[in-house]
């Protein structure tokens, strides 16, 4: 390893002793020396369900655990902003009550910033405003995705981010844009939705729907963002419950036990996917950020700190729900002459609520709901039931 090498701190973790182990995790990362305590600081959240469904979204400890420690080491409660932001298929409210976030965010005075009501401006507009990479061109955000040109959320300028994701797998993320490829290969070199990804709620509009036929250049395009508008990044990574198979949400959860960060988001990624039993250069975002310069894929250049995970391969593995296969074979599969139809807001309207029927009536009710009293019978399990659900009413909204 060279002195430069990217750090990623690794934890053994359990129901017992989940906050504590978050807390000695980011101290072990001396995130007081990146952090400001001085600056307002975003936590930006993951909500892939407005249910709650085992390693699909933030869990209550995770978010618990990091508000608990930065609290304890002095940093004031008015300073740090929780932040997410709804899709076509989530919704704000619904996810605060169902993953039980509401509740500790009252219980630490900790503002919440619905991105649904916080300005967006142009993002050409603040080029001149960025700390760095102001010169880096973007791959298709503002071409191919936004030709109209896109915005971002104002109150993201020159402030730091610590992004709270889950490890998990998903359908969209293992390929380039392009013809639809789906083989053998590609469910074995994986497709993982981590600390980069977890930028795609905040950074994109409802419109990020058509972001899924260039995921990849997304994800790139994204990090060359944050780059600019944060001074510092920080992902702290539950892998307490992992999700496999049909990820983002159709997945089987797999208690693994582990909590990691880093301030290297493709080196989290790197360090995640290769957990998850993928080769991290393998994966088309991975390799495209490591080639460009904006972190570390090569899993081998990466120092690890705390708990050796050079051994672990627990042989996850990619599918596609109903759903997903459907919306990739609209985009750049055999259904292709179909998507000029996703730019009518009635057309699209059917994509939509077809998810709503697959996800929320059929596939919750019945498959998700024997895995999910599975879950509640472990010791995870009886550690979500003791959150309560809570309210809105007490809420601090910015």
């Amino acid at each position: 390893m060279s002195k430069n090498s990217p750090k990623i701190f690794v934890l053994k973790t359990s129901p017992d002793t989940v906050l504590s182990d978050y807390a000695e995790l980011m101290r072990m990362a001396e995130y007081e020396k990146k952090l400001d305590k001085t600056q307002k600081t975003i936590l930006k959240l993951n909500l892939s369900w407005s249910k709650f469904f085992p390693a699909c979204s933030t869990p209550p400890w995770q978010l618990e655990g990091v508000l608990k420690a930065m609290i304890e080491d002095g940093y004031d409660s008015k300073t740090l902003f929780a932040a997410e932001n709804k899709t076509v298929v989530t919704n704000i409210s619904r996810g605060l009550k169902g993953n039980r976030w509401a509740p500790i965010l009252e219980k630490y005075n900790i503002w919440f910033i619905p991105l649904t009501r916080i300005p967006f401006v142009p993002y050409e507009t603040l080029r001149k405003k960025f700390i760095n990479y102001k010169n880096k061109e973007l791959h298709v955000l503002d071409s191919k995705i936004f030709p109209d040109g896109f915005k971002i959320p104002k109150f993201y300028l020159n402030k730091p981010i610590i992004h709270l994701p889950t490890m998990k797998t998903h359908g969209h993320t293992g390929q380039k844009g392009g013809a639809l490829k789906h083989t053998d290969e590609y469910n074995k070199n994986g497709g993982i939705t981590c600390s980069m990804k977890n930028a795609f709620g905040g950074l994109l509009t409802k419109r990020r729907h058509f972001s899924h036929q260039f995921m990849s250049e997304v994800l790139v395009d994204l990090l060359i963002i944050q780059k600019q508008l944060h001074p510092e990044i920080m992902a702290i990574v539950d892998g307490t419950v992992c999700g496999d198979g049909a990820g983002p949400r159709v997945m089987i959860p797999r208690i693994k036990n582990y909590i990691l960060a880093g301030y290297d988001q493709v080196a989290v990624d790197s360090v995640v996917s290769k957990m998850l039993g993928f080769e991290p250069m393998k994966l088309p975002a991975i390799k495209m950020a490591h080639d460009e310069g904006l972190g570390c894929g090569d899993f081998d250049q990466i120092e690890i700190v705390g708990e050796d995970v050079s051994d672990i391969n627990w042989n996850f593995n990619v599918k596609r729900s109903l759903i997903i296969w459907g919306d990739q074979m609209v985009r750049k599969g055999s259904l292709r002459f179909l998507e000029p139809l996703l730019h009518n807001k009635i057309f699209f309207s059917v994509p939509i609520l077809l998810s709503l029927v697959y996800h929320d009536a059929i596939w919750y009710p019945t498959v998700g709901k024997k895995r999910i009293n599975q879950f509640m019978k472990t010791k995870w399990g009886n550690l979500f039931q003791s959150y309560p659900e809570g309210d809105l009413s007490n809420l601090n909204r910015f």
